[in-house]
């Protein structure tokens, strides 16, 4: 009994943490793996079990395989050819979202949406038209397209290594189409048709509404030769600059803010500016200001990169100048975006978060030495093209990722063993190297995943997941087995938005497990349910990662997401309810 209420407190400290953002998930689901180890609730070798599953490994070797056709440019011309042409919202919309949800059913769906978010953001500024009503659409599409095959997403593979280490047969690859096809195509035109009355019509290019702009923030060094040393804010001119405003002024150990029209200037002063960063950049050359960098100097230029900080990233929480962001990365820190807030503090001394977005001036190794895992993406201002010879070898991964996926249809290769051929072959050819095969894989996704299996055996040993099951099926069994799947369903779509999508499967695996025993039910029908339910997390940015991709670069608020994803939450549990109960049960 007592192993019982430590799994209980356990769960709600876990949920807690991950909620309120207290500390990162690869921090907080180890340690209550840690907590089930040491009360004795799960065995060692219970705790480390999915570090071995066949999902999890599989996974690792996808995002190998996924990276070097990201890494080629190939998709990303192919994109470029698709919006030629394009003429109303609608038929862009759909131009877009068709075929990158086709792609999503075979490529993991979050190096997708990092590809394609800067392309689509910039292919809207340059036709005027708002990033806002085309980013959400497309995490969305992914996110759909995702549920198709069986390596659409982490998800998927985290069930189907469940449901063999349980001695269940596991999903066939199109299985899952079933549901995955039609909620699919469902959504797209819920998409298509009804996403942009829903969506806000927020450019990111300088308007003369502040409150619109994206707003950066950078710092200025006044130095001794500028001409209004001793004049006041008004007088130097820095009150009436276009898209930018002066916010505050660090002098020594003292900030001045708000900052006055009267306001004199001294030399060595810091000033915090917000706003468009073309001007921010620009003021540098007026004699006697000094654009500065997060460690407070001069950073030799050699090219611009937007980058947006991940919610896995080893930077998050951290003031960036305790990061050692030069020598790590090769680059310094101007400027800073955060969504809705105003940052009045140095660059130095800003404290990152997820979803920031960072303006960076890079040195020439900044692209070798950028760790994947503290950016979502890290794209110059002048995007670069791949050169042929990256072009032909992206062809060949989309051609040998073909070959496999029709071996292990076939039955002639598994799953886990299709994978390692393929990237071992990507490997031997010399398409990826060795520190690319680092920089693909998503480690600290992995180590989530396989802490996710052991809390799994938590709630099995300790009663939790029976106990809830019986709850489930006690408010259910009298509406039916349709009410079941949409309680099950229900369950798992809250988890979802609370902590990773793997993870929110891996908790309700035991709890369908119980179920199935308890109404003879088949168990592959309910694994289908946790699956779909756990990547259909739309109505929140925390919910899935491919949502928080685009939250900073598409200029959303929270509620954006609530007001396009709740609509699209119903309409793909009740076509999944009804399309399980008609093929399975």
């Amino acid at each position: 009994m007592l192993e019982f209420y430590i799994v209980i407190f356990g769960m709600i400290v876990m949920l807690s943490c991950l909620v309120f953002e207290l500390e990162r998930p690869e921090i907080v689901l180890p340690a209550t793996l840690l907590l089930f180890v040491l009360t004795g609730v799960i065995t060692p070798q219970e705790a480390t079990r999915g570090f071995s599953n066949e999902g999890m490994l599989t996974i690792g070797l996808l995002f190998i395989i996924a990276g070097s056709i990201q890494n080629s440019g190939v998709v990303d011309r192919v994109f470029q050819m698709l919006l030629n042409h394009s003429t109303s919202r609608k038929h862009i919309l759909a131009k877009i979202l068709f075929p990158i949800s086709f792609l999503s059913a075979f490529l993991n769906n979050t190096p997708i949406v990092i590809a394609f978010t800067p392309l689509v953001k910039k292919w809207c500024e340059d036709h005027q038209l708002s990033p806002s009503k085309f980013l959400i659409p497309l995490s969305y599409a992914t996110i759909l397209g995702g549920t198709i095959t069986l390596i659409g997403t982490s998800t998927n593979l985290v069930v189907h290594g469940l449901l063999l280490d349980h001695n269940l047969r596991g999903f066939t690859f199109f299985e899952l189409s079933k549901i995955g096809v039609p909620i699919t195509l469902v959504g797209l035109c819920y998409l298509v048709f009804f996403s942009s009355y829903l969506l806000p019509n927020r450019h990111s290019s300088p308007i003369n509404n502040l409150d619109s702009l994206r707003e950066f923030t950078g710092e200025i060094l006044v130095l001794e030769e500028f001409p209004y040393i001793n004049k006041t804010v008004e007088q130097a001119r820095l009150r009436s600059l276009k898209g930018l405003f002066l916010v505050s002024i660090i002098r020594d150990d003292e900030i001045i803010t708000p900052v006055t029209n009267t306001t004199v200037l001294k030399e060595n002063d810091r000033l915090i500016f917000i706003g468009d960063i073309t001007t921010i950049t620009e003021l540098q050359f007026n004699k006697g200001l000094e654009l500065q960098s997060n460690n407070g100097s001069y950073f030799p230029f050699k090219q611009l990169v937007e980058a947006v900080v991940s919610h896995h990233s080893t930077l998050l929480f951290k003031k960036i100048k305790d990061t050692n962001f030069r020598s790590r990365h090769n680059a310094a820190v101007l400027a800073v975006h955060r969504q809705n807030q105003r940052i009045k503090a140095k660059i130095g001394d800003v404290v990152l978060k997820p979803g920031d977005i960072l303006l960076l001036v890079t040195g020439p190794d900044f692209h070798k030495k950028v760790h994947t895992n503290d950016f979502y993406y890290a794209t110059p201002i002048d995007n670069k093209i791949s050169t042929h010879k990256q072009s032909k070898q992206g062809w060949f991964s989309i051609a040998l990722l073909g070959t496999m996926i029709l071996l292990v249809t076939l039955s002639f290769l598994s799953m886990l063993t299709g994978m390692a051929c393929t990237a071992l072959l990507l490997f031997l050819l010399k398409i990826v190297s060795a520190q690319e095969v680092k920089n693909s894989i998503q480690w600290n996704v992995l180590l989530l995943v396989s802490c996710s299996f052991g809390i799994g055996y938590a709630l099995i040993n300790s009663g939790v997941a029976a106990y809830i099951a019986t709850i489930l099926m006690e408010a259910t069994r009298p509406l039916g087995v349709f009410a079941v799947i949409l309680a099950i369903y229900l369950l798992t779509n809250i988890f979802t938005e609370m902590m990773t999508n793997s993870a929110a499967a891996v908790m309700m695996f035991p709890i369908i497990l119980e179920v199935s025993r308890s109404m003879d039910l088949d168990p592959i029908a309910l694994a289908v349910t946790v699956t779909i339910a756990a990547s259909a997390s739309f109505a929140t940015p925390i919910g899935y990662q491919t949502n928080l991709i685009v939250y900073g670069p598409g200029g959303y608020q929270f509620k954006d997401f609530l007001k396009a994803g709740i609509p699209l939450n119903i309409i793909t549990m009740l076509t999944t309810a009804v399309l399980i109960y008609f093929f399975w049960l």
